[in-house]
């Protein structure tokens, strides 16, 4: 599949595009990992406490901030995945293109959702 040069980023607004999603993905990775580390140290840490109401309050509380947690965690995964799916997209030269019209996404959009694959127009029309 030859695409027309006219249908795509040029090579320097791919540059630019991959240095912010570099950037948002070493971002993400670090919270992610922090997140990762908080989890591990609350169960590490977690209360043992005699009065049994008290500790089973503490344990109801702490098992859904847990759930926050990895809920959260899970979040982040998922945008590091698209983050990384938009690098490969770059790399092919498919970067920015709207999966559902084959236009370009506007420069806009992508600035602010870097790892968009529709259009606007596309994804109002799901």
């Amino acid at each position: 599949m030859s695409m027309d040069n006219n249908i795509r980023y040029s090579d320097e607004d791919l540059a630019m595009f991959k240095e912010l999603i570099t950037k948002k993905l070493e971002l993400t990775e670090n919270d992610c990992q922090k997140l990762k580390n908080e989890l591990e140290s609350d169960s590490d840490n977690s209360l043992k406490d005699t009065t049994s109401t008290l500790q089973k309050f503490e344990e109801s509380s702490e098992s859904i901030s847990k759930e926050n947690t990895i809920n959260q965690i899970n979040r982040l995964n998922k945008f590091i995945d698209d983050l990384k799916r938009a690098l490969i997209r770059i790399d092919n030269k498919t970067y920015g293109i709207c999966k559902v019209t084959g236009k370009l996404i506007s420069k806009e959009r992508l600035m602010i959702v870097p790892h968009a694959t529709m259009s606007i127009e596309a994804k109002n029309k799901k």
